[in-house]
């Protein structure tokens, strides 16, 4: 279970926080050869609804922001319980970002983490051009890389992309389900791969369920590989 109460926080956040009741588990990410693992991404587990649930339930409260704070602090809290040494991966809302205050208080007491995170922009809810300045700048200033998950569905496309000082990006599931014997999806993928290679941008596949996609993404020269066929969350 994941505690708040000694963070340097004001009491209205630390108010809020307690509120929730969350895990976090970890899905490696791995290297080209299927092994190495790269970063492992820190995913919400809260113990009384789905996360889609809470996500849905803070998003009518106007409280995403809670649940912002709550996935950096929580987040990097069990991945040093855990000694992980790879590098972690942390959802983060297009909407959403740290106040100044709560960025000197990440930085103050976790400061042994720059350069080892991952910020991973999620496609929804929406984009707010504030929050995306907002982290471009704090993801150069602690040697952070930004990724673009889901990309190709919703709302994260290559404007997205373009937006932020992005380092990966997560292809979507959609875009590579069965890729080894779609030719059209294998266009596709060809094309965005080498579209994204050229801007230095390293590519992500999510979602890898079989050796067949595993493969065929690795010929294509995908650099990164997620999914149940490597890893589970764990």
């Amino acid at each position: 279970m994941i505690y708040y109460d000694d963070l340097p926080l004001n009491s209205e956040i630390l108010s809020a926080l307690g509120e929730l009741s969350i895990n976090y588990v970890f899905q490696p990410i791995f290297e080209a050869d299927g092994k190495t693992v790269f970063a492992r991404e820190a995913l919400m587990r809260p113990t009384q609804m789905t996360v889609t649930e809470l996500i849905e339930d803070y998003t009518k409260l106007g409280l995403l922001h809670v649940l912002e704070v709550a996935t950096f602090f929580g987040a990097m809290q069990e991945y040093q319980l855990r000694g992980y040494d790879c590098k972690i991966s942390v959802n983060s809302f297009p909407s959403e970002a740290f106040t100044p205050e709560e960025g000197k208080a990440f930085s103050d007491y976790y400061g042994d983490c720059c350069g080892i995170g991952i910020v991973e922009i999620l496609e929804y809810p929406y984009i707010d051009k504030e929050a995306v300045k907002a982290k471009n700048i704090a993801c150069e200033k602690q040697d952070l890389m930004i990724a673009i998950d889901d990309y190709g569905t919703g709302i994260n496309d290559m404007d997205v992309v373009n937006m932020y000082n992005t380092k990966i990006v997560k292809l979507d599931r959609y875009l590579i389900s069965g890729i080894d014997h779609l030719p059209e999806k294998q266009e596709n993928v060809k094309k965005t791969v080498l579209d994204l290679h050229s801007r230095d941008i390293l590519v992500l596949a999510e979602g890898i369920e079989e050796k067949e996609e595993f493969d065929y993404l690795v010929s294509l020269g995908v650099d990164l590989f997620q999914g149940y066929y490597l890893g589970k969350p764990a």
